[in-house]
């Protein structure tokens, strides 16, 4: 692939240092340029939180020396995850090394060019277009917060740059311990434009302008006049520049190496690059827990990207984690609604346990929340109506989903919202699932019902108090219930009420406080009766009842609670003895019957033998 780059970078009219670093590198001999490809980095360091310069500098140098001694060993999305996760561990670590731990973040953009095909690896509101024959794409989509209100219809794009919410970024590079990052692909054309840019540019700069000018230009004179531009409209941040001309592509091969990779796994823990059951080409890992990882895969029969969720291999064999797998599964592929997670049944006979599930690029509603505490109640309203919505499809198909979180709802790219993992869920005929004690898998205890806390089993009203305490986030910023350890939350639900969301958050309306206490009932016959019932009053506040609930709550009794929830404690640990006990003695009883069983030595046997009988 033969590259004609140009960039620039200024610190603009405004600011008085550069807190955006771009770079772009590719190997000077043909035959190791054919290889490893070519790779044009950019960052935008986030000024708001301090030393965004060094930040945008670590990550850009970081990915980049990655980049130059891994290329030739990695496909490009394991290349990309390895590149994201160094920069953002420099970065992360660059905080706390510092003697003032002032917080460092950055945007981040990377497009990688290999054989014909672009990669392009994408965190924060730096952009990517392509420009073709004319036309202008957008290849990456904006992590901040006004990005999200587009998407989700609640402002007007031409509105988003004007926005107090503007360069609120619900994703970046270093602000957390892990980072999770938007990859694309495109198969790319000889004459294709690939134009990367800070929000110091595209601010002040149309899609139709940028298609116009790079279009119409040599990128050197297409760089000059972006910024001429930008400079006239008065731009008031850093913008950088990086205009890359695909003049000529070669024909795409697969190196010994890389057909290397293309391997069938049966066994052990699936890895990148592995085909599973010669149907799905593994090419990402999407995201890991203590059970299970979700990798990114392509379905070589239909060509589409899927999302593959596997088990990890210790876990195959356990037999409670293999029930909640298959029941997820068949919970799964029973509904179709657009804001549940499509999950696809098994064309082929599987080698191992793993669901198949729709490709989406986007956030969970937790990483949302991270970034913007509390959230504008309109925005809160708007998500909660589409879950409603979704929440009533799935009542009617008789399934209660029973772990209903923020970290289990997704916010995709394109402004829709999907409810995800059916674990726990029940089915009309699924067998009993109590929540006797607390583990990991029986629920999050910030989002469990009472009754779930006691031990029953639960229906529709308790996916609607999940729901009234996720919209109870939303508007405060708090967990309506908080404590040392998850006994003591989950007592307080039981034995009181939270504190009234007016409280905590002034701004909010007398209507959507009503909403959410009405849902936070503990009492389910106190609650709204159904999900459309909740959407109804979300959708139009004037059909709303003022009740004063908040004038009748009640603050939880820890006495009280420390004695109720002792049994549910004591019981959970002392089941927990008992099976120990019970696996010692059986494990001890079934080694003495092997050893009484054996007989005697073999030696013992000779030396009582009959003397007539030697010879």
């Amino acid at each position: 692939m033969r590259l004609k780059y140009a960039r620039v970078t200024e610190v603009g009219p405004v600011r008085s240092s550069n807190e955006d670093y771009l770079d772009f590198w590719e190997p000077e001999d043909p035959i190791e340029r054919r290889a490893t490809g070519s790779i044009a980095i950019l960052a935008d360091g986030v000024g708001g939180l301090g030393r965004g310069e060094v930040a945008s500098r670590t990550a850009t140098e970081t990915a980049l020396e990655i980049f130059k001694t891994q290329a030739k060993d990695l496909a490009p999305s394991k290349l990309m995850r390895q590149m994201f996760d160094e920069a953002n561990s420099k970065v992360f670590e660059a905080t706390h090394a510092s003697k003032d731990k002032s917080a460092m973040a950055t945007t981040l953009v990377i497009a990688i060019f290999r054989d014909s095909t672009l990669t392009i690896g994408h965190i924060g509101d730096s952009r990517s277009y392509l420009v073709r024959a004319g036309k202008i794409k957008r290849l990456t989509t904006d992590h901040t917060y006004a990005g999200f209100q587009v998407r989700l219809g609640l402002q007007l794009e031409r509105n988003a740059m004007t926005s107090p919410h503007r360069s609120t970024l619900t994703r970046s590079v270093g602000q957390e311990p892990f980072c999770h990052f938007d990859l694309t692909t495109e198969t790319l054309e000889p004459g294709d434009i690939i134009v990367q840019c800070s929000d110091g540019l595209y601010g002040y700069v149309t899609d139709d302008e940028l298609n116009d000018i790079v279009a119409g230009n040599h990128p050197y004179d297409a760089c000059k006049k972006l910024q001429a531009l930008a400079e006239k409209r008065q731009t008031d941040d850093n913008f950088s520049l990086q205009i890359i001309h695909v003049r000529e592509l070669e024909q795409a091969s697969i190196s010994p190496l890389a057909a290397a990779a293309r391997k069938t796994s049966l066994s052990g823990d699936v890895e990148i690059g592995t085909v599973l059951d010669g149907q799905f080409e593994i090419t990402d890992l999407i995201s890991r827990s203590g059970m299970a990882q979700i990798f990114r895969a392509i379905d070589l029969v239909t060509k589409n990207v899927v999302a593959l969720k596997i088990p990890l291999m210790k876990f195959e064999s356990d037999m409670a984690g293999f029930t909640r797998f298959e029941r997820e599964e068949q919970i799964g592929t029973s509904l179709n609604h657009p804001c549940i997670l499509k999950m696809y049944p098994a064309r082929l006979a599987k080698s191992r346990p793993y669901l198949i599930m729709e490709y989406l690029e986007g956030q969970t509603l937790d990483e949302l929340m991270q970034n913007m505490k509390p959230m504008p109640e309109p925005d809160a309203v708007k998500i909660t109506s589409r879950i409603c919505e979704a929440l009533h499809y799935m009542h009617g198909q008789k399934v209660v989903h029973r772990d209903l979180k923020p970290q289990n709802i997704m916010i995709c790219n394109d402004g829709s919202i999907r409810i995800m993992d059916f674990g726990i869920a029940k089915a009309a005929q699924s067998r009993r699932l109590t929540f006797v004690g607390f583990t990991p898998s029986m629920g999050t205890p910030d989002y469990m019902a009472p009754e779930q806390v006691k031990g029953k089993r639960g229906d529709e009203r308790t996916d609607i108090y999940s729901l009234g305490a996720i919209l109870y986030e939303m508007c405060t910023g708090s967990t309506p219930f908080e404590g040392e350890s998850p006994y003591v939350i989950m007592n307080a639900r039981v034995t009181g009420d939270p504190v009234a969301p007016r409280k905590l958050n002034h701004k909010l309306t007398p209507v959507i406080e009503e909403i959410i206490l009405h849902s936070l009932e503990r009492n389910p016959d106190q609650r709204y009766a159904s999900a459309a019932a909740m959407k109804a009053e979300l959708d139009d506040y004037e059909i709303v009842e003022l009740t004063n609930r908040s004038h009748h709550l009640q603050a939880p009794q820890p006495w009280k609670g420390k004695f109720s929830m002792l049994p549910m404690i004591l019981f959970f640990f002392l089941a927990q003895i008992i099976f120990a006990v019970l696996l010692f003695w059986f494990l001890g009883s079934r080694s003495n019957g092997k050893l009484r069983s054996a007989g005697p030595p073999p030696s013992t046997q000779t030396q009582a033998a009959p003397a007539g009988n030697a010879s």
